[in-house]
């Protein structure tokens, strides 16, 4: 059976959209006979931080999501594999085996004080990707004190990445992946070495949904990252990003594709003929450009400067009663040929009005577009 045929009617866990809170995964984890809760920290704010456990087995995987709290698209996939762990229909042998061969320890939410805000910092404002050395919050404790507890055998830092990344080709990075370097020479060691085999494991998969929308994130060493940092203690340590999908932007399909490549990580839909990946097919994996934007409108005349550019138009994500509104904001004016928007619009030399001003200046959000001649109003969203 395809996996990808039954997911929707099956294993799709009832959140959506991006504003996902422990309020919405707590009743979620509760009523999952699959889950042992191993124990709880707290935030910097008193919020509950649950540790979830799952299966028996010798290899022992520590995951987490939700590290930043407005990143919440592998939050959604890590509920959806609770779902299929616990369904009883199909996959019921290759279940069987990964709960008999992993121990999973998953913390669903890190940063459950920013994933209430919809920020990517903590409650004190701290990036607690960034805090692994100085260990200040009580999340990157608690992390810290997991990862020394469990001696894990591979960890998984789960993240989503602005829609600015893509690829060479132009096409955007739904998905991408990194095997976290050790130190700054970014030698490859034996961690290393695990973590991209696995990473090539799950590309390979992955061409079959979304070809040439894979990519590979940059590795430059920061040991006060915690991906580095445990890759540097010789664990093993994957770096999921997910990504666009041009018109998604609750990724509500980005969370399928990582949904699956957790699948194949964890050896459910990994067919046998497969075989042990050659890890050096790591650096064949496209590595993500900065050349995407959300709009991009083409050819407009400016008459300040007399002369047709193009308009690069970045989407803002605000918090309004517990909804994410997506609001446009002027990025850049210019040539931009190097850049390509998800939503491109030709103005075919027009003259246009934004907030009924003719003047264009960077910064500013956008209320209404118009064309100056009609009138007529441009509508990308």
């Amino acid at each position: 059976m395809k996996m990808h045929q039954v997911y929707r009617s099956h294993f799709l866990a009832p959140v959506q959209g991006r504003y996902i809170t422990m309020e919405d995964v707590l009743p979620l984890l509760k009523n999952n006979t699959q889950i042992e809760f191993l124990k709880s920290g707290v935030s910097e704010k008193g919020k509950e931080i649950p540790v979830l456990k799952l299966g028996t087995g010798s290899k022992k995987v520590l995951a987490w999501s939700q590290m930043h709290g407005n990143e919440s698209t592998t939050t959604k996939a890590v509920l959806d594999f609770f779902q299929f762990i616990d369904q009883k229909e199909v996959f019921q042998k290759e279940i069987e085996i990964f709960l008999n061969t992993h121990t999973l320890y998953i913390v669903p939410i890190l940063n459950p004080d920013g994933a209430e805000a919809y920020t990517r910092e903590n409650a004190n404002n701290v990036d607690l990707n960034r805090d692994a050395k100085a260990l200040t919050q009580k999340e990157s404790t608690l992390l810290h004190n997991l990862f020394t507890e469990i001696e894990p055998d591979v960890c998984l830092n789960l993240h989503d990445q602005r829609t600015i990344y893509g690829l060479d080709t132009g096409e955007a990075a739904t998905i991408s992946f990194l095997a976290s370097s050790a130190n700054t020479d970014r030698t490859v060691t034996n961690a290393r070495k695990t973590a991209m085999k696995y990473i090539v494991e799950m590309y390979d998969m992955l061409q079959k949904y979304i070809p040439g929308q894979v990519g590979r994130y940059d590795d430059t060493f920061n040991d006060n990252c915690v991906g580095d940092k445990f890759t540097a203690a010789g664990v093993p340590t994957i770096l999921f990003e997910a990504g666009h999908v041009p018109g998604d932007y609750q990724r509500e399909k980005t969370r399928a594709f990582i949904f699956y490549a957790l699948l194949e990580l964890f050896g459910i839909t990994t067919s046998e003929e497969n075989g042990v990946k050659d890890y050096k097919r790591y650096f064949t994996i496209p590595e993500n450009k900065k050349n995407l934007r959300d709009v991009i409108l083409r050819n407009v005349y400016l008459a300040q400067e007399k002369r047709a550019v193009s308009i690069a138009i970045q989407y803002q994500e605000q918090l309004i009663d517990k909804r994410i509104q997506f609001i446009p904001v002027i990025e850049a004016v210019g040539d931009l040929s190097n850049y390509k928007g998800h939503t491109e619009i030709d103005l075919n030399a027009k003259e246009i009005l934004i907030n009924s001003q003719e003047k264009v200046a960077i910064g500013e959000k956008i209320l209404t577009i118009h064309y100056k001649n009609n009138g007529k109003e441009i509508i990308f969203q």
